[in-house]
C-alpha cells in the first residue's frame, strides 16, 4: 500500500472515529443528560468537556486537517486520477467543515458552560440555552465527519 493511500485511510479512520463519537453524543449521551436534574446534567457535561479534548485530540487533528494534507498531497502528485483528487478534496472540505463547527461553535459554548456553577440558579438557564443548538450542530458535524470518512475511503480505492 503506498504512503498516500495509507495517509488517506488513517485520516478516514480518524474521521470515522470522530463521527462515531459525535453520533453517540447526539443519539444517547445528550438525551440521557436531558433526563437528569439540571445540576447533575451541567456537572456531567462540564466533566465531559474537560476530558474530551485530551481523549479526542489525535482523531480530531487527523480527521479534517489530516484530510486537507492528504488532498493537498494528492493534488501535487502526478499520476493520481482526477476522480481520486476530487473525492479527496470533497472529503477534506467536509472534514474541515466539521472541524470548523467544533472550533467556532462547540468549543466557545463548552467554555461558557464551564464557567457556570452547576448548582447555581443560572445553571438552568445556561443549560436550556446550551442544549438545543449544541445538539443541532452536533448532528451536522456527525454527518460531515462520516461523509468525510466515506469520501476519503472512496478516493483511496482509486489511488495508484
Amino acid at each position: 500500500m503506498n504512503a498516500l493511500r495509507a495517509a488517506g485511510l488513517l485520516s478516514a479512520t480518524a474521521s470515522g472515529v470522530m463521527g462515531g463519537v459525535l453520533f453517540a453524543f447526539s443519539s444517547f449521551v445528550m438525551p440521557a443528560l436531558r433526563r437528569l436534574p439540571v445540576t447533575e446534567a451541567v456537572a456531567a457535561m462540564q466533566a465531559v468537556n474537560e476530558a474530551a479534548p485530551r481523549a479526542l485530540m489525535l482523531p480530531l487533528v487527523l480527521s479534517g486537517p489530516g484530510a486537507v494534507l492528504v488532498a493537498a498531497w494528492a493534488l501535487t502528485r502526478s499520476g493520481v486520477p482526477s476522480l481520486a483528487k476530487g473525492l479527496l478534496v470533497a472529503g477534506a472540505v467536509a472534514g474541515v467543515a466539521a472541524f470548523a463547527i467544533t472550533a467556532a461553535y462547540h468549543v466557545p459554548r463548552n467554555d461558557r458552560l464551564a464557567r457556570v456553577e452547576a448548582g447555581s440558579e443560572a445553571a438552568a438557564a445556561a443549560w436550556e440555552s446550551y442544549v438545543p443548538g449544541w445538539v443541532a450542530l452536533n448532528h451536522a458535524r456527525t454527518v460531515l465527519s462520516l461523509v468525510s470518512a466515506g469520501l476519503v475511503i472512496a478516493a483511496a480505492t482509486h489511488l495508484p
